[in-house]
């Protein structure tokens, strides 16, 4: 590695004085930053404008009404359910999936591993057809679950089962490497000192991995009050029913309506609203992140 660094071209000048990696010429970096602004602008920060601009288009009264909508507070409500089934479960999920792989060693650790990244390389919509496979009318377990007057498409639990297959390998992916990177050593020397394993947990393993787990739990919330594609394989798009926030603003959107469009932009800015929240405590959680560290 030093052969190649040493055989590199230098500048002319360069021998008094070693360059720096983040020394460049003004060009450049007014180039590289002007490319980023220019697609900040255009990607981001254009779209939301249009977005909270065709939602207040009619008024600020029009705007609110949006909410009051049975089929709008619904679709509120069943999104706010799902999210506050999948996130804790998923965090429990993630807690001892990142115990598990960060301090033992099992056959099929590594196997686990690459599952829990599946969704994340799977479309969404191929897991919403795998609980179809499963739980719908015709599925493997469909007769069972009909003749047991069980639903689970087209019905809530299963927007819930979507969402926790969407979801889950963000709390789990955001502790594996942390905890391995901090090691065992002040929990094996608790445990030698007689701690039992829950206060190992509560007293030295959480607070080393708390910034971390806020981290994956406000990923996870954010992607599971956002999922589109999954449950709208499984909703069925039954309006006032299963239809999530995301599902009733695609609903509005192509009813060829000029109440229903700007409901749709509504709608919409709501969740640009969850997105920016969502931004702007991840950023928070990070920079503590990082203190604790250099503290550390």
């Amino acid at each position: 590695m030093a052969g190649v660094i040493q055989n590199l071209p230098t500048r002319s000048g360069s021998s008094a004085r070693p360059l720096r990696a983040t020394e460049e010429s003004q060009w450049v970096r007014r180039t590289l930053i002007g490319v980023m602004l220019l697609f900040f602008l255009s990607f981001l920060l254009l779209p939301l404008v249009a977005v909270f601009g065709e939602a207040f288009r009619q008024g600020v009264r029009v705007y609110f009404e949006a909410f009051k909508d049975h089929n709008a507070l619904a679709a509120i409500k069943l999104t706010l359910l799902t999210a506050a089934i999948a996130v804790p479960a998923n965090t429990i999920f993630g807690i001892a999936a990142a115990w598990a792989i960060a301090r033992f060693e099992f056959r099929g650790k590594q196997l686990l591993t690459t599952l829990i990244d599946l969704p994340l390389w799977v479309s969404p919509i191929i897991g919403g057809m795998l609980y179809v496979l499963l739980f719908g009318r015709h599925g493997w377990l469909g007769q069972w679950l009909f003749d047991h007057n069980i639903k689970i498409i087209f019905a809530t639990p299963g927007i819930v089962l979507a969402t926790v297959f969407v979801t889950f390998p963000y709390v789990a992916r955001g502790l594996i490497p942390l905890m391995e990177a901090q090691g065992a050593a002040e929990e094996e020397a608790a445990l030698t000192l007689g701690a039992r394993g829950w206060q190992v947990f509560w007293y030295i393993t959480l607070p080393k991995i708390k910034w971390g787990l806020i981290y994956g739990i406000i990923l996870c919330n954010a992607r599971a009050v956002g999922e589109f594609g999954a449950v709208s394989v499984v909703s069925g798009h039954i309006n006032g029913l299963t239809n999530t926030l995301p599902l009733q603003i695609e609903v509005l959107y192509n009813d060829y309506n000029e109440y229903a469009f700007v409901s749709a932009f509504a709608l919409a800015s709501a969740l640009s609203l969850v997105a920016l929240l969502t931004i702007a405590i991840k950023s928070y959680v990070e920079w503590r992140a990082a203190r604790q560290l250099e503290e550390a």
